[in-house]
C-alpha cells in the first residue's frame, strides 16, 4: 500500500463468523470489480479478522452443502483482490500472525487509513 496508487475499491470487512450468510457478497463484489481490472483491496478488521485464522473460514458455510467462506475468499484472490489484516484486531481477537491461514500484510488503522481513505470507493461490509 506504500506505492501511493489510488485504489479503485476498498472493502472494509467487519463481518465475521457471527453472520456467514452476509460474507459471500463482499467477496463476489470484490472479485467482479477485480475481474473488471479495478484495483481492489479488502481490509479485515474487528470480528472479520477471525476469518483469517487457520481453520475458521474453511469451516464456515453460508449455505448448508455450499461453498465455504474460504472458497469465496479464494475466488476473490484468484481474480486479483488484495487482502490485508488489521494488526490491532489480531490482538483484540487473541491472535498473532502465526495464527493466520495465509501470509498477508498486517497494518494498524493509522497505517492503513491514508491509502484506504483515498480510494475511489469505500464500502464497509
Amino acid at each position: 500500500m506504500a506505492d501511493n496508487k489510488v485504489l479503485d475499491l476498498v472493502i472494509i470487512l467487519i463481518t465475521g463468523r457471527e453472520n456467514p450468510q452476509r460474507l459471500p457478497s463482499a467477496f463476489f463484489l470484490a472479485a467482479a470489480a477485480a475481474a473488471a481490472e479495478q484495483d481492489v483491496l479488502i481490509y479485515f478488521t474487528g470480528p472479520a479478522t477471525e476469518l483469517l485464522k487457520k481453520g475458521v473460514a474453511e469451516t464456515l458455510f453460508p449455505l448448508a452443502g455450499g461453498k465455504s467462506v474460504a472458497g469465496f475468499m479464494k475466488l476473490a484472490e484468484d481474480n486479483g483482490v488484495r487482502m490485508i489484516g488489521c494488526a490491532q484486531s489480531l490482538e483484540l481477537n487473541h491472535m498473532t500472525a502465526a495464527d493466520l491461514s495465509r501470509e498477508m500484510p498486517l497494518l494498524t488503522p493509522s497505517a492503513a487509513l491514508p491509502s484506504l481513505g483515498t480510494a475511489r470507493r469505500v464500502l464497509t461490509w
